[in-house]
């Protein structure tokens, strides 16, 4: 056990991990969680009708500098923000600015100035939707290119060389995760509008849903926003966590936000009464529509119905997760350590918001609040 991990394991006390009663069976089961998981840090937010209900920070924002995890605290949020940059979508769609059945590519296509760098003629049917779905027909067999084999090179560079390949699959035919999606979509949006994706995010998604502190990650610790965490993994090492291009990552997975902020685009885009919504019923209808276990929803990753809606994300030094319930309660959790167990550390964290959704309801049937 390193010094460090020696430190933070030694260091998890009553103020890093509040236990006040009513809800001191949340805390604990939070507290047990962050020790099996090895977690410096944790945030973790409850909205019910729009509400925020339960808000609570734990653990260490820097271990290093005797910072405790806030509230106010941002951190990366990974692919939690192809959700921010879905609603960017469906908000350019609610305006009339672009069609989900426009295309991409090829004459008529939004990104047209592109055309000269494709071989497949495959590229010139892709729609809007198609990268909302994932289903452009661009795989990650081979590494995915935001992350392996990048070079150095800018998003522009980059693109010009992936669109050189040709595709996995005949776009809308079949289904395969794509970050390159998501980052076509934050350059619709910048080819729409005029303006650069980060800000017109911030005025027409961000702004309007009562969030203001939200940021697009820098690369290394001295990048770091005034309220941004540092990044660990379980093994206590953080130099791992800033080796990769995370703002090349654009909308694919490069802001910074806290538990609260994703709550709080829950609440603009569920299609309730309680917080008037930043897109139409239409919109909402088309995010959350569901088909199947094995069809992506818009923005988010699942919303079966009878499950509630997830959004999910990950990376080296960060997982986040958004679960909007069918009963209407929203529950948000991001920490800034990563564990190299993945999908079982993806699972249990399921299984713990699971938990605290039921604890909660339990603890609240004779108040609005646990603070």
């Amino acid at each position: 056990m390193t010094l460090l991990l020696s430190l933070y394991l030694a260091l998890i006390s009553p103020l890093a991990l509040p236990s006040t009663a009513p809800s001191d069976s949340i805390n604990i089961e939070v507290r047990d969680f962050m020790r099996k998981w090895k977690l410096r840090g944790m945030q973790v937010c409850a909205m019910k009708d729009g509400e925020i209900v339960l808000e609570r920070a734990y653990g260490w924002a820097d271990v290093e500098a005797g910072q405790h995890m806030d509230t106010d605290n941002t951190l990366r949020i990974a692919s939690v923000s192809k959700l921010f940059t879905a609603t960017g979508i469906m908000v350019l769609r609610d305006r009339g600015l672009l069609a989900l059945d426009d295309r991409v590519f090829g004459d008529d296509g939004i990104l047209c100035e592109y055309n000269g760098a494709i071989r497949d003629r495959r590229y010139g049917i892709i729609t809007v939707e198609d990268l909302l779905r994932h289903e452009g027909g661009f795989s990650q067999k081979g590494g995915d290119p935001m992350f392996s084999g990048r070079g150095g090179l800018d998003n522009d560079a980059l693109l010009r060389r992936e669109l050189a390949r040709p595709l996995a699959f005949y776009p809308g035919t079949s289904m395969e995760y794509s970050n390159i999606g998501f980052l076509l979509l934050s350059m619709i949006i910048e080819k729409v509008t005029g303006e650069e994706y980060g800000e017109w995010m911030k005025a027409n998604v961000l702004g309007p849903a009562g969030i203001s502190d939200m940021e697009l990650a820098g690369n290394s610790p001295s990048d770091r926003l005034p309220s941004e965490v540092r990044y660990y993994t379980d093994d206590g090492c953080s130099d791992r966590c800033y080796v990769r291009d995370i703002r090349g990552l654009s909308g694919a997975g490069a802001w910074t936000a806290s538990a609260s902020d994703l709550c709080r685009l829950a609440a603009v885009i569920d299609g309730k009464d309680s917080v008037a919504d930043i897109i139409r019923a239409e919109s909402v209808m088309d995010m959350t529509c569901w088909f199947d276990p094995y069809t992506f929803s818009i923005g988010w990753n699942d919303t079966d119905p009878s499950k509630g809606w997830t959004r999910t994300g990950s990376y080296a030094g960060t997982s986040a997760l958004l679960w909007y319930f069918p009963d209407g309660q929203c529950w948000a959790l991001i920490t800034n350590t990563s564990s190299w167990k993945g999908s079982r550390f993806a699972r249990n964290t399921k299984s713990l918001t699971r938990r605290l959704h039921q604890k909660f309801i339990s603890l609240s049937d004779n108040q609005t609040t646990i603070q």
